[in-house]
């Protein structure tokens, strides 16, 4: 019994830890996820894997959307997320510019990469 109340404060401080951090808006995208923005980049899907796919109207609309903020883009971009998803940060960086973005940032550096 008295271990079960232990498991039940372990976990009740951990939700509350959780929570917390999330309130901060501490991350790259303020206060959501960035695995969760991630998966509005769906409909981004081959896009990111092959240069010469066409971009949908609808995974620029995201892009465009998301790279208000060029450290949330790149936080995106390199994601668990999508990295499980099988995107190729090299090819999803050229997104903004396939999808005539004018307001992307030029030079700006995502890790390794450049966004052109």
């Amino acid at each position: 019994m008295e271990s079960k109340a232990i498991w039940f404060l372990l976990v009740i401080v951990v939700v509350l830890a959780a929570g917390v951090e999330t309130a901060r808006g501490a991350g790259e995208c303020g206060r959501v996820p960035v695995d969760q923005v991630a998966l509005k980049l769906g409909p981004c899907a081959a896009a990111t894997q092959n240069p010469k796919a066409a971009v949908p109207a609808t995974c620029c609309a995201q892009v465009r959307s998301i790279g208000r903020n060029p450290k949330c883009l790149c936080a995106v971009m390199l994601s668990n997320t999508a990295r499980s998803a099988g995107v190729k940060p090299a090819v999803a960086m050229t997104i903004p510019k396939r999808c005539a973005i004018a307001s992307r940032p030029i030079g700006y550096k995502c890790g390794p990469y450049t966004l052109p």
